[in-house]
This record gives C-alpha cells, sequence and structure tokens, in this order.
C-alpha cells in the first residue's frame, strides 16, 4: 500500500525515512501531562518503537520508528487517557506552547493556553489551513517567544479581576525569520479567542499554501491585514464570559525542580520513573518546558532535597555539562528526513571544548534551516544549512552561528563553516 504521507500528517504523522518509519507527535495541552498520561506515552514508546521520547520546544513529545500498521493501535491508547496526535502537525493549529518561566502568572497562562486548545484542537474549521499555525501563552517578555509566534499572547496583568494580554502576530523562524508584530495591547481574555479565530479566517481565506501568515502580511501589507481582521471580527459573535477552567498546575505550591534532559532525548524508562515522581511529590503532574525539561511543581509538603536525590538516581540531575547548559536540539539527522547533521553529536562535541564563560550560554542546534530548536532565540543558535560533497564523495553539513544580545531574533554571524570550523568558533567565545 502507498501511503499518502501528507493526508498523514494532520494526525500528527511524519514521514522519518524511506525505510516505512514514522514519526508520532503528541500534543500535551498547555505542555502539562498527567502522571497516568505520562506512562501511557512511556507504553506506547516501549511497545512499538525503540522506546525513547524527543521532548519539542514547542512542549510536545515525538516518538520515532513507528510503522504505518501501528498508529491504530497509537491512537487508541493516547485516546485512553485523553490525549491526541491530531493536528500536532500538517496545516492546523498546532500544540499551544505554555510560558515555563513559571512566573507569578503561570497558573493564568497555563488556563488560557488550556481554553485555547480545547476551542481549536481537532476542530474541522480551522483544519486544512494552509501551512501550520503556532500559539503561544507566555508569562513575561522575558524568554522571546511571542516573537516567533503566529500569535503571541503575553500576560501584563490584572485589572479589576480581569486578566489582559499583549497579542502579537506573523511571527515564525524557517528559512526567512520574521519577528511578529504588536497586534494589540492589553487585550482581556475573554477576546482572545475570538481575536485568534479572527486571525485564523483571514489567513486561511488568503494565503496560498504552503505559505505561513507571515508570508500574508508581507504581501499584503500590515493595513489591509488589519482592515480584514476587523471585517472577520465582526462577523464573530461578542464575547460573554472569560475562561474559568482551572489548570493543574497553580503557583501555590512548593519548589520548582526541574531534570535536565539533554537535546530532548529521555529514555522511556527514566520518563516513568518521573512520572511516578511527580505521582508522589507533585500532585500528580508534570511540565514540558521549551528548553525540552521537565519540571516538577513540588507539593508544599514534598521535601524537595529528597527529590533532587530521587532526579540524581535517574540521571537526570548533577554537575554533567550535559544537566548544567541550556541546549535546545532537534532530531537532526538521527531520526528526521530533513536533517542534514547529526545534531545530538554536534552538540556533544561542542560541550567538550566550552570554557566556564562558554556553559553560561544559551545554545540551540537545528538540523536543517527550518529552525525547530529556535535557534534564533539562544545566545548562540547554530543551524545545518546545507550538505556539501566533499572531493573524496562523501556529504559534509554545512553550519550557520546566529548570535543573539538584545530582545529581538539573533542574527547570523558567520556562514558556510565546517564541523572544525564551527568547534574553533565556538570556543574562542570562551
Amino acid at each position: 500500500m502507498k501511503l499518502d504521507y501528507q493526508k498523514l500528517r494532520l494526525d500528527g504523522i511524519y514521514q522519518q525515512d524511506q525505510d516505512g518509519n514514522l514519526m508520532l507527535r503528541i500534543k500535551a495541552p498547555a505542555g502539562v501531562l498527567s502522571h497516568i498520561q505520562a506512562e501511557a506515552v512511556c507504553n506506547i514508546a516501549e511497545r512499538l518503537t525503540n522506546g525513547m521520547l524527543h521532548l519539542t520546544t514547542r512542549c510536545s513529545i515525538e516518538l520515532h520508528g513507528l510503522r504505518h500498521e501501528q498508529l491504530p493501535e497509537a491512537f487508541r491508547r493516547l485516546a485512553a487517557v485523553g490525549l491526541t496526535s491530531r493536528g500536532a502537525c500538517g496545516g492546523a493549529v498546532r500544540g499551544i506552547s505554555c510560558s515555563t518561566t513559571f512566573s507569578a502568572g503561570f497558573a493564568v497562562c497555563q488556563m488560557l493556553a488550556r481554553g485555547i486548545n480545547r476551542h481549536f484542537a481537532g476542530n474541522p474549521h480551522f483544519e486544512g489551513l494552509p501551512k501550520k499555525f503556532k500559539v503561544g501563552v507566555d508569562g513575561g517578555y522575558e524568554a522571546s517567544r511571542h516573537l516567533i509566534q503566529d500569535v503571541g499572547l503575553v500576560h501584563v496583568g490584572e485589572v479589576n479581576g480581569r486578566n489582559l494580554f499583549d497579542v502579537w502576530c506573523a511571527g515564525g523562524l524557517g528559512r526567512a525569520p520574521q519577528a511578529g508584530f504588536l497586534l494589540e495591547n492589553a487585550v482581556p481574555e475573554e477576546r482572545i479567542i475570538p481575536l485568534i479565530e479572527a486571525i485564523i479566517r483571514v489567513y486561511r481565506d488568503n494565503t496560498p499554501p504552503p505559505k505561513r501568515l507571515k508570508y500574508l502580511l508581507n504581501q499584503m501589507g500590515k493595513e489591509k491585514f488589519l482592515t480584514l481582521l476587523g471585517i472577520e471580527l465582526n462577523r464573530l459573535p461578542q464575547p460573554q464570559q472569560q475562561i474559568t477552567m482551572d489548570g493543574p498546575l497553580a503557583m501555590e505550591q512548593g519548589e520548582i525542580l526541574e531534570a535536565h534532559i539533554f537535546a530532548g532525548e529521555i529514555e522511556s524508562g527514566q520518563f516513568r520513573r518521573l512520572a511516578r515522581l511527580a505521582a508522589e511529590e507533585a500532585g500528580g503532574f508534570l511540565a514540558l518546558t521549551a528548553d525540552q525539561n521537565v519540571a516538577l511543581l513540588l507539593d508544599k509538603r514534598a521535601d524537595s532535597e529528597r527529590v533532587k536525590h530521587s532526579l540524581a538516581e535517574i540521571g537526570l540531575a548533577g554537575d554533567d555539562p550535559e544537566r548544567q547548559v541550556v541546549f535546545r536540539v532537534c532530531p537532526g539527522s538521527h531520526e528526521c528526513k530533513m536533517g542534514f547533521s547529526p545534531t545530538r553529536d554536534v552538540a556533544r562535541s561542542i560541550l567538550s571544548i566550552l570554557g566556564e564563560k562558554g556553559r553560561s550560554l544559551s545554545f540551540a542546534i537545528s538540523g536543517c534551516p527550518n529552525s525547530c530548536s529556535q535557534p534564533q532565540l539562544a545566545k548562540v543558535g547554530i543551524i545545518t544549512s546545507k550538505l556539501i560533497r566533499t572531493a573524496d564523495g562523501e556529504r559534509e553539513p554545512r553550519f550557520t552561528l546566529c548570535r543573539r544580545s538584545g530582545e529581538g531574533l539573533g542574527t547570523t554571524e558567520k556562514e558556510e563553516l565546517g564541523l572544525d570550523e564551527l568547534l574553533q568558533t565556538i570556543a574562542e567565545l570562551g
């Protein structure tokens, strides 16, 4: 049977290679999983794949190496615990990423992110879009992730019991990175979903596939875009009430501990032990972070030193550079059809030459120009730009080095670097 890989994408499936292996991407609403859901994902990984999980920068989970005939079982097991992969790939509203800076507004951000997920996830009115549509909710401006979303929401406070969000629009990375623009200041939460819906309708009705919202904005200009947006908003019912469903994690809990997952790759056995630790010490929930780590928001009565010891026993804490340096990494050529470089190997090569100053920096490595690891938001971003054929017939990756110092996106500093040149350049950073 010949598979239609384009149709599979809407169910969160990508073709991994030419041998029939598939990647399944699982949505975690607002980046939060219950311990029961986490163990179910481990069961799928152990039963149907090589037992490894990849945590993404958008707080989803990828499983690699599935076969087409295994998908029905994977979908059943996800549905049994309230999870889905629908819309995690393809032209749909993707998983709603949520602030993992754990600011004072984290509980509010999580509540909004879950409400947005309920409205758009699996909704046929918002599937079949020209390309992916990404929404992120953040508790502040610190991480700057609002710049790279189709719609980026930043919590800016509360007035008279109404939570307010700045709304940013039409950002994105990929081969042509573009920072989003500020659409509106201090929008009350009850207006957020209608506003996102109107933006999606303008995007859907005016953009040729496979283009992103940023393309539409550049083609028609901001003035026309805002005019069309106003028309769509007038067609929608006026919002009547606020989103009221609380999320499972709130800031009244105790200390926050983070399990450091190098390059986002974790064995199912380790993830299972994290899930059980969450059940015992963190109210039964764990949070996936945008740096590809796992956070536990401990119960007030939890013994944080005991939990730290447990994390070290699992192998997810300690002084090892792999646990200390922020290193966002996509699967690269290890598992991705688009990958030009073995990203995890490159990351370990970089770690081996970093000095004390270098270890204080944040790094992100992307295995292709799609920039899934968000290299333009790291202090040091590395993009594998292409493969070249050497004189002896081998194919070698070439890298672009980006640096970020201000509040915007990082900019290109060096291009066409071989691996040795890349390592030498980074070593000079300290």
